[in-house]
């Protein structure tokens, strides 16, 4: 109930302006490909995920978050990509790698490889890493001491 004048009400609730912008922050999401990295940002920005085409080259997202604003950079990660992967690091505040928790060994020891030259690269060994231990609900799932 308003006990204001008629006017004073009306500016109360229609004149605040805009609210104010919610911070934004530039990630970028790697893994090898297949690890599930466009079906998290499909999930995350409630798109569908049916149709899913692995990512060739690079894709970006805005993901919406109550407080911020995730912009995911996602790169590729077919063995002639993941070479590049470095030229799009630049502007990073943080990463997200996505690994396949029940691929084979070897596909393991190539994603271990690279999260370690991710964790090394000048522009990212100091960014937090999230590193997401996907496909879980795969019989073949490792856990994360396994992983």
């Amino acid at each position: 109930v308003c006990f204001a004048l008629p006017w004073q009400c009306f500016r109360a609730l229609c004149c605040k302006g805009p609210p104010p912008p919610r911070p934004e922050y530039d990630l970028v999401c790697i893994g090898l490909s297949g690890s599930g990295k466009t079906s998290l940002l499909s999930q995350l920005c409630s798109e569908s995920s049916e149709n899913i085409v692995s990512t060739t080259g690079f894709s970006i997202k805005a993901v919406p978050f109550q407080n911020a604003i995730l912009n995911v950079k996602e790169l590729g990660g077919a063995d002639n990509i993941r070479k590049y992967w470095s030229r799009y690091y630049q502007g990073s505040q943080g990463v997200i790698f996505v690994l396949d928790s029940a691929s084979s060994e070897d596909d393991l020891e190539t994603a271990r490889n690279e999260l370690h030259s991710a964790l090394q690269h000048p522009q990212l060994c100091t960014l937090p890493f999230l590193i997401l231990a996907n496909h879980q609900d795969k019989p073949a799932a490792r856990s994360v001491q396994e992983v």
